[in-house]
C-alpha cells in the first residue's frame, strides 16, 4: 500500500513540497489549508500535471485537519511568512497559535504519524508540536539543518566553481542568526573546505548563509524563501518513507546530548523509517561548543517567551 504524506499548509512551501512529493512517487498527498478552495485547486491543478510525470501519486485538497488521518508522515509548513525586517521571533505566538491546533489533530487523528516541521521560529514550533502531541522524540523533527547546510553548499559551490553535489557540509544550532556552520566537517570531493579557501572568506560565507533566508527576503520584498525550503523537507520525508538512514543535520530534542537538553535544535542525527533513530555526538572545539550553547540559549529563550503565563 503506498504511504501517505500530508502537508498542512498550502502556501508556497507547502504546496512546492507536496508537488516533489508526488511528482518523486514517494506517497499520496493531502495538501490541507483553512484557505477555502486553495488546498483543492492547488492540487488539482498538480493532479492534471501527473500524465506528464510518466510517474508519480495522487494529490487531494482538504480544508479539515482531520485529512491528517491515516498519514505515515505529516509536514507542518502553515503559518506567517517573515516580511522585511521581521526576525523569527517576531512570529512566535502568532505561528504557535497556528501550530497547537494542528499539532492536536495529529494527535487525534494520525497517532502514528512522524512528524517534520518546517514553521518558523523552526525549533520552537517543533518543540511545540512534540509538547502538544507527547509523541516519541524520535517521530518530531525540525528541517533546519538540511536547509542551512544546503545553501552553504550552495554558496561553496558558487565560490569554488564545482558542482554542488560535490559540496558535503555540516550547519548545526538552531535555525536563525546564530546557526552553526562547521567548516571543520566540509568537504569539496573529499578536500577539507579549509584547505582551498582562505579563512577570512569563509567566515563571509558562513555569515551569507546564516543570512540566507533574510537575503531572499530582502529581495523579494513580498514573500520568503520556499524552493529550497521544500526540498530540504522532502529529502527528509524520503529518507524515513524509504529508511534512508541519511545522516544529516536536524532540529531534535536534547537530553544532555552536546550539553543540551530540553530544546530543539540542530545536531547530527541518523534519519529513517523510526524517525531519528539516533543523535550523533561528534566532536567540538571550544569555539565550536560554545557557539553551540550559544545558539542553544537563544532557542531557550524563546521557548520560555512562549511558555510565559500559559
Amino acid at each position: 500500500m503506498k504511504s501517505k504524506v500530508t502537508v498542512i499548509g498550502a502556501g508556497n512551501v507547502g504546496a512546492s513540497c507536496a508537488l516533489y512529493i508526488a511528482e518523486r512517487a514517494l506517497a499520496d498527498v493531502t495538501l490541507v489549508d483553512i484557505v477555502e478552495g486553495m488546498p483543492q485547486g492547488k492540487a488539482l491543478d498538480m493532479q492534471q500535471s501527473a500524465p506528464l510525470w510518466h510517474k508519480g501519486a495522487r494529490i487531494n485538497g482538504s480544508n479539515d485537519l482531520a485529512a491528517v488521518a491515516g498519514s505515515d508522515v505529516v509536514v507542518m509548513t502553515a503559518g506567517f511568512p517573515r516580511k522585511p525586517g521581521m526576525s523569527r521571533t517576531d512570529l512566535l505566538k502568532a505561528n504557535a497559535d497556528i501550530v497547537r491546533p494542528a499539532a492536536e489533530a495529529v494527535k487525534k487523528h494520525a497517532p502514528n504519524a512522524t512528524v517534520i516541521v518546517v514553521t518558523n521560529p523552526l525549533d520552537v514550533m517543533a518543540w511545540l508540536f512534540w509538547k502538544t502531541t507527547g509523541f516519541p522524540k524520535q517521530r518530531v523533527l525540525g528541517m533546519a539543518g538540511i536547509l542551512d547546510s544546503a545553501r552553504f553548499r550552495a554558496f561553496l559551490a558558487m565560490e569554488l566553481g564545482v558542482s554542488g553535489a560535490d559540496v558535503q557540509a555540516m550547519v548545526l544550532g538552531g535555525h536563525g542568526d546564530s546557526m552553526v556552520p562547521l567548516p571543520r566537517y566540509t568537504t569539496v570531493g573529499g578536500i577539507t573546505i579549509t584547505q582551498l579557501i582562505p579563512a577570512a572568506r569563509l567566515a563571509e560565507i558562513a555569515q551569507r548563509t546564516r543570512d540566507g533566508g533574510a537575503e531572499i527576503v530582502k529581495l523579494l520584498k513580498t514573500g520568503s524563501a520556499y524552493y529550497a525550503p521544500a526540498m530540504s523537507a522532502v529529502e527528509m520525508v524520503e529518507a524515513i518513507l524509504t529508511d534512508q538512514k541519511r545522516l544529516v543535520p536536524c532540529s531534535v530534542l536534547l537530553e544532555g546530548e552536546f550539553g543540551l537538553k530540553d530544546l530543539f535544535i540542530g545536531v547530527p542525527v541518523l534519519l529513517g523509517a523510526k524517525g531519528v533513530e539516533k543523535i550523533v555526538e561528534i566532536e567540538l572545539t571550544a569555539e565550536e561548543k560554545a557557539a553551540l550553547h550559544k545558539s542553544g540559549a537563544d532557542v531557550a529563550a524563546m521557548i520560555s517567551e512562549l511558555t510565559v503565563g500559559v
